[in-house]
């Protein structure tokens, strides 16, 4: 029927409880209950229509529920003034129609129930038989609805209440028949009309199913309701419906309200009985998610701080995981993706309620792992459904852990992972590397190390089944960052073991191929550096420490080496790094060779002029810095820095370069002593200045002036009197190059240098013998 006329019919009929409604509370209002009733029996007469949806029946029956309310509340201020409900019990029971006689029959009897004239027991048993009357699904499913709601408060909930109340045995029951006789109803609408109209129905009978779930949550809160209750009467009652009424819709459903309304201690006193069940369903039933529903829900229970655990005596594990097992066996056509979703579940349940038996979860593993042999399955690509199952079945111990290299103690864990084609694998090593880094989780040997780093060989190696060669793009790029912070992991209980750690890693990332090392390489070569500093401060428990550096500094030397050729930037600034590192160790010999392999470095590769001099700026910075070296070594240095500054093609980067190497003769240290060569200091600027001189720019001519003023400023301010003597001719110089430029951007921010210059000499107390 289309949507108009749904909405027509539930107009008119809304209309009829409305004009009625009024009659009704009119005829209350007077006092005339036989009227009121006859209006009462009318407007309840629209619930016997069979033309409306389920969901505008339910409209319907709610307006109807709460103009009843108003009957209701009348008789009991009638009871309350001394009338006999009895009477009126036995007088609605001879209304014509027989929806309105029993809605009517169940407001008087809860009133009745109220008045205490009869047996509640006794009452609600007739209430409960009387509506077996109504055999319509719709109609009765409501019918039934109206009588649970109304007793819902009248239920008697004790264990002793006396043989006319009755106890929460008799509640049980009556809630159990009415279940039972809901639930035929409920089925009952599956098989009416012609088999075209089956999704709608099943459409229908989805909206429905709450009225039938109502009934399992009113058992649940039976206070009177115990363990032993549960599990010698309301369970197997509850099991019995659910199997007999052999339809796939009530039984995923009520098997899924059992597990969400009764307590998690019922479940695991029941479990056998529930799970046994399970395997009694029909073949359509998705066994899988109700199994997957309660062991989630347990694993959550157990995971509580006050719960208090899963008791001893109760082998939760062995139980699921044999009746995981005949449920599989039980049903060959299950799809893989659920076979695996069932063992993710129990591996959740494995690490939830016993973190420390790794065997369960490895044993579940290895059933997964036997699953697939079984169905002979040998690679899994994005497209199977089963992939997107595996690879949340991994995930969970990872996730779960809290150290997750715990994952490498599972047996058949590699096994599982090597099922994935290239693409799994992969994203599965990333995300493992992810929870790694972010966790902290420190690598403590060799053994391990190679175990994790054989583990996620996708990220590290070119694979057999890969599509192509990598593109070094972003994702590339940050991938290999991750891997590379790994390394500042890599903590041994010893450094002899932290070296031997080293080694086995190089190997490893050796074979990933010059795009892959470019990025691997370099925390590899500064957690060298690291363990150098550490074998430094054992001088006195290790007479070889030394010796042990020299092989470090070896092995960083053979992997800059081979980075020269795929990152010689990168390479540079490791060379320098070695140097620094050798010379807080006071090693000159392998000082001395990091720095002539940068300078040699920074001849052969940068191509780049702007690198060139920032290299050269780099290396003199690194030599003025050191202390290690002696006389020869460092003339050798010095000197070559300061030609190398002068090679450079533009005049400009000469001239920085030639100031920068200055330095070098008056801070560098021989033998942890400073030059302080004045003269050799002089001829540097004087070089300096003739570089200057030769720009054909004016501006850059007076920048460079200016810069070069201000490095002789620096270098009277300590004491170089050589310097010193020749400022007034540079000052002068400067002025007029200053004074000579043309307006423009550039040539005022040369001019505001000079003014910060000036007024910094100002405030100097000789002005360095200038007249400013």
């Amino acid at each position: 029927m289309a949507m108009e006329d749904q909405e027509k019919l539930l107009t008119e009929a809304m209309n009829q409880v409305k004009k009625n409604a009024f009659e009704m509370k009119t005829c209350l209002d007077n006092n005339k209950l036989m009227d009121a009733l006859k209006y009462a029996s009318n407007m309840l007469g629209e619930l016997r229509t069979s033309l409306l949806s389920p969901k505008s029946y339910y409209e319907l029956y709610m307006n109807i529920s709460d103009q009843l309310q108003h009957l209701e509340q009348f008789l009991i201020e009638e009871f309350q003034k001394g009338k006999k409900i009895s009477e009126l019990y036995e007088l609605v029971q001879y209304a014509g129609n027989i929806v309105p006689r029993l809605y009517l029959l169940v407001t008087v009897g809860m009133v009745y129930i109220k008045a205490k004239e009869g047996s509640r027991r006794d009452i609600l048993r007739d209430l409960v038989e009387m509506c077996r009357g109504v055999q319509h699904p719709l109609r009765g499913l409501f019918l039934r609805n109206y009588l649970l709601q109304c007793s819902r408060n009248q239920l008697p909930d004790g264990s002793t209440q006396g043989e006319q109340d009755g106890n929460v045995h008799d509640s049980i029951q009556f809630i159990e028949q009415n279940f039972s006789e809901m639930n035929k109803l409920w089925v009952r609408m599956q098989h009416q009309g012609h088999t075209r109209e089956k999704e709608r129905r099943e459409k229908e009978r989805l909206e429905l199913r709450i009225l039938v779930g109502t009934n399992l949550v009113r058992l649940a809160q039976l206070e009177g309701l115990d363990i032993g209750i549960y599990q010698k009467e309301v369970l197997p009652n509850v099991m019995e419906q659910v199997i007999k009424c052999r339809d796939a819709i009530a039984q995923e459903y009520l098997m899924e309200c059992v597990i969400q309304v009764f307590p998690d201690e019922f479940h695991l006193q029941t479990l056998n009985l529930f799970l046994k069940s399970c395997a009694d369903l029909q073949d359509t039933v998705n066994v899988k998610g109700i199994i997957i529903a309660l062991i989630d829900r347990l694993a959550a229970y157990a995971h509580r701080s006050d719960s208090g655990g899963i008791p001893a005596d109760i082998k939760l594990f062995d139980i699921f995981s044999q009746e995981v097992t005949l449920v599989i066996q039980g049903r060959a056509a299950m799809p893989v993706e659920d076979v695996v979703a069932l063992y993710a579940s129990l591996v959740n349940l494995a690490l939830k309620c016993y973190p420390t038996r790794i065997d369960y979860v490895s044993k579940t593993l290895g059933c997964c792992l036997e699953a697939f042999k079984k169905r002979d399955i040998s690679k899994i690509d994005s497209s199977n459904p089963v992939y997107k199952e595996l690879i949340r079945l991994l995930k969970v111990p990872i996730e779960t852990y809290e150290d997750t290299l715990t994952v490498l103690k599972l047996e058949n864990f590699p096994d599982l992972f090597e099922l994935f084609v290239f693409q799994g694998r992969r994203a599965l090593s990333l995300f493992l590397v992810q929870t790694i880094v972010d966790r902290d989780c420190i690598i403590p040997s060799s053994e391990e190390a190679e175990q994790l780093f054989k583990l996620i060989s996708p990220l590290l190696v070119n694979q057999p089944d890969q599509p192509k060669e990598p593109e070094e793009d972003d994702d590339f790029v940050e991938e290999q960052w991750l891997v590379g912070r790994l390394v500042h992991l890599l903590k041994a209980s010893s450094p002899d073991q932290q070296y031997g750690t080293l080694i086995a890693v190089r190997k490893q990332f050796g074979a990933g191929g010059d795009k892959r090392i470019a990025h691997t390489l370099p925390p590899l070569v500064f957690a060298a550096y690291k363990l150098v500093k550490q074998y430094s401060t054992l001088q006195q428990e290790d007479d070889k420490w030394d010796k042990k550096c020299e092989k470090i500094f070896q092995f960083c030397l053979q992997m800059t080496n081979a980075l020269t050729k795929v990152k010689p930037d990168m390479a540079q600034h490791l060379f320098l790094q070695g140097a620094l590192m050798a010379d807080q160790i006071n090693s000159e010999t392998i000082a001395y060779e990091f720095i002539t392999q940068a300078l040699s470095l920074s001849e052969e590769e940068s191509s780049d002029l702007r690198s060139q001099q920032a290299t050269i700026t780099l290396i003199i910075g690194t030599v003025e810095h050191m202390k290690c070296l002696g006389e020869d070594n460092h003339a050798t240095l010095r000197t070559n820095c300061a030609q190398a500054s002068a090679r450079l093609l533009k005049k400009p980067d000469q001239c920085r370069a030639v100031l920068t190497s200055a330095h070098l003769f008056w801070s560098g240290k021989v033998a942890g002593t400073e030059l302080k060569d004045g003269k050799k200091v002089l001829d540097c600027i004087k070089r300096s200045g003739k570089f200057a001189q030769q720009c054909m720019e004016e501006v850059v001519q007076a920048q460079l002036f200016v810069e070069l003023l201000n490095s002789c400023i620096l270098f009277a301010h300590k004491g170089n009197d050589e310097v010193a003597s020749t400022l007034t001719q540079l000052f002068d110089k400067v002025k007029e190059a200053v004074k000579a430029l043309q307006p423009g951007e550039e040539s005022d921010q040369i001019r505001k240098h000079f003014e910060n210059t000036l007024e910094y000499i100002r405030n100097t107390p000789n002005h360095f013998g200038l007249s400013v």
